[in-house]
């Protein structure tokens, strides 16, 4: 559980318990909706990333698309609903080159535009994956109802693949970019879990070596 579902229930639950005191627990059932809402939303389940040379997915969710980019490179969108866990992961281990924070709109993040448009949170992981050096790109992406990106990590930071990265709450996306050495595996409509489905699958290796530590 994300520490942030137990302050939005606690809230939900006090002021529940409050208007049960003062009017009748009839009064207070949305309150405490709500609370167990909140306490799904901000789930945090244990995800164990498959190994080999593979990337997996930052986010829960499901593929609205996969399209090609310049340079051979492909980007894959993953809408997330307001039922789905929302901590994003890491796709690949290395050491997270940049982030970088951009303002913008709150589209809904199920259509195409919101990629370019919405606010968005963007990482790029540098690491050896398959014996090939390579690097990744996924941006955090607000949408319509979700107006807060959270985000654990900064340049330098070494990760594991699957490593937990932050969160975006309620309804957003998350697009990832690989590049042209890496195979995408996922279709429009697949579901896929953070940290555990695999969407990318690199080619095979090439005589280098990355040291990230």
């Amino acid at each position: 559980m994300v520490i942030y579902g137990y302050y939005y229930a606690g809230t939900l639950l006090a002021g529940g318990a409050l208007l049960t005191y003062l009017v009748g627990w009839p009064y207070a059932v949305p309150f405490y909706i709500l609370a167990v809402f909140c306490l799904n939303f901000f789930r945090d389940p244990e995800r164990d990333a498959p190994a080999g040379p593979v990337a997996v997915s930052p986010a829960d969710g499901k593929v609205v698309a996969v399209a090609p980019g310049p340079g051979g490179s492909s980007r894959i969108s993953i809408f997330l609903n307001i039922f789905d866990v929302h901590v994003n992961r890491t796709p690949i281990a290395g050491k997270i080159k940049c982030v970088n924070y951009k303002k913008g709109e709150f589209l809904v993040a199920s259509k195409a535009a919101a990629s370019d448009a919405n606010e968005q949170n963007i990482l790029t992981v540098e690491g050896v994956v398959g014996g090939r050096p390579t690097q990744v790109t996924f941006k955090q992406i607000a949408g319509l109802i979700a107006r807060r990106i959270i985000c654990y990590k900064r340049a330098g930071d070494i990760v594991e693949a699957g490593e937990r990265v932050g969160l975006i709450k309620f309804g957003s996306r998350v697009d990832v970019v690989f590049g042209p050495e890496w195979q995408v595996t996922v279709k429009p409509g697949d579901r896929v879990a953070a940290g555990s489905s695999v969407i990318a699958r690199i080619g095979a290796p090439e005589n280098a070596e990355g040291d990230f530590a």
